[in-house]
């Protein structure tokens, strides 16, 4: 009843109330964005939802697109800007997916959306993380975000789909405010952004 009925409705209501509330913020680092980046503050980037349903994840743009000489994309470290540096560091990035839980996308909480070339690497138990809409917060990201191993990461995954409930929701947004306050656990160490999915070895 609370995942497939009640949870949706909530979703939107939430991110509807939660988007105008943050209007004022949101407008200002998109005005910053475009002035300082001289172009799109919005980054798009094709995620697979539930069912593993391709849609697109809103995002503010932190990184530029600087190539280097070859025309290559330089690395994350050296693309990554000033004002996105502190974006990131506030997860004030995260805040344009509120518009992907009102399209009905994703949910306020969830297994974090991945990349698509990361599907054909799941094995049978990591596919489960598809069966619910993917979330702007989630389990795996209140207890160790970027800083725990992927099979880790899909391991509490896996236990919020089979256990969601609306006090484990609550639970996971008390911890997602307190670590966005306390900025802990954003990125892997000494990365920018996490390293890539290369498939769990020895199955």
């Amino acid at each position: 009843m609370y995942k497939n009925v009640v949870k949706p409705i909530l979703d939107f209501f939430v991110a509807t109330i939660a988007f105008l509330a943050l209007m004022p913020i949101f407008s200002i680092v998109t005005i910053l964005l475009f002035l300082t980046g001289k172009g799109n503050p919005f980054f798009l980037q094709k995620r697979p939802g539930k069912n593993e349903r391709i849609f697109n994840i809103i995002k503010f743009r932190t990184m530029s697109n600087a190539k280097d000489k070859h025309g290559n994309l330089l690395p994350d470290a050296q693309r990554l800007t000033g004002i996105g540096k502190f974006i990131r560091s506030t997860s004030l990035d995260e805040i344009p997916q509120l518009l992907n839980v009102i399209k009905g996308d994703m949910s306020i909480v969830g297994p974090r959306p991945l990349l698509p070339e990361y599907l054909t690497l799941y094995n049978d138990f990591q596919k489960q993380r598809h069966l619910v809409r993917p979330g702007i917060t989630g389990y795996a990201q209140v207890n160790g975000r970027n800083a725990i191993s992927w099979e880790k990461k899909f391991e509490l995954d896996i236990y919020y789909v089979k256990k969601i409930s609306f006090v484990l929701d609550c639970t996971i947004l008390i911890k997602t405010f307190a670590k966005v306050f306390s900025r802990s656990d954003i990125n892997a160490a000494d990365a920018v952004t996490t390293e890539r999915f290369k498939g769990t070895q020895n199955l």
